[in-house]
């Protein structure tokens, strides 16, 4: 474990004097991802106002409330490996990765971190000026703030796991935009991105908790929002566990196969 330690501590320096080149480039990807729930905040305020105040018992001021939770919980799970792998398929830069004695997958779990770390003081500032041009209604609760920081940190390894997983399809077919683009559609929909879960139809919210999407998005954007209870909070904590250990078996199992047909496409 110690030796493990020193491993991430060399690759976070390299990574964040990489990442400190290319501050443009973290920026514009900032506001794009900013952008998105600012969007839905705006559209969604406007809709509770004309209905007389309240949507589905969100008002405006909790329709704020979501979207600047959202915004903050998506960045601190969001990869984006699945997008990369492909690349290192393509062009064999996975090949000297394999001949490493760690597992590829640390150095992806430090560059996510850091890209995180970086971001994060243009993410804070957006959520307080959004906090006081939209006066959003959070309801804290010791216990609830208590829960979030697991909930959050489950969640982000359940979505890292997953997406990791996912990327991997790149060992059977180099071109993968498809499988991205059908997996962010369905996130989008089921995972409260667009709009919180409570408003969807009945089927949607039964198919959104049976699969992981509202685990890792929507959950923890509910408890830091108050809206659980603590039994609810406790069970949706024993799902995110299954859901890690299920993602966990599935990541193993998926790369050993994978790399049992790899070879590199590029030089």
């Amino acid at each position: 474990m110690r030796g493990l330690a020193d491993i991430y501590a060399q690759q976070f320096r390299i990574t964040l004097a990489s990442f400190l080149q290319y501050r443009a480039s973290i920026f514009i990807w900032m506001i794009g991802g900013i952008l998105e729930p600012v969007i839905y905040l705006a559209v969604w305020s406007v809709v509770s106002r004309s209905r007389g105040g309240s949507v589905g018992g969100f008002r405006a001021e909790d329709f704020a409330a979501y979207f600047i939770a959202m915004m903050l919980v998506n960045h601190l799970t969001y990869t984006w490996i699945i997008y990369e792998f492909e690349y290192r398929i393509r062009q064999g830069s996975l090949s000297m990765a394999l001949l490493r004695p760690l597992h590829p997958i640390h150095s992806d779990i430090v560059d996510n971190v850091t890209s995180k770390l970086i971001s994060m003081p243009l993410l804070a500032g957006t959520a307080l000026l959004l906090t006081l041009l939209f006066r959003p209604a959070f309801h804290l609760s010791l216990w609830a703030l208590a829960a979030f920081v697991p909930a959050l940190l489950l969640a982000f390894a359940v979505r890292f796991l997953i997406e990791w997983t996912l990327a991997l399809a790149a060992f059977w077919t180099v071109r993968v935009s498809a499988i991205n683009q059908g997996y962010f559609v369905v996130l989008l929909f089921l995972s409260g991105q667009m709009a919180p879960l409570s408003l969807f139809p009945e089927p949607l919210q039964m198919a959104a908790a049976i699969l992981p999407f509202r685990w890792i998005l929507s959950f923890p954007v509910e408890l830091l929002l108050g809206r659980l209870t603590p039994v609810e909070t406790l069970a949706g904590l024993a799902i995110l566990l299954g859901w890690l250990a299920a993602a966990l078996i599935g990541l193993m199992a998926t790369w050993r196969a994978g790399v049992r047909i790899y070879s590199a496409v590029g030089a």
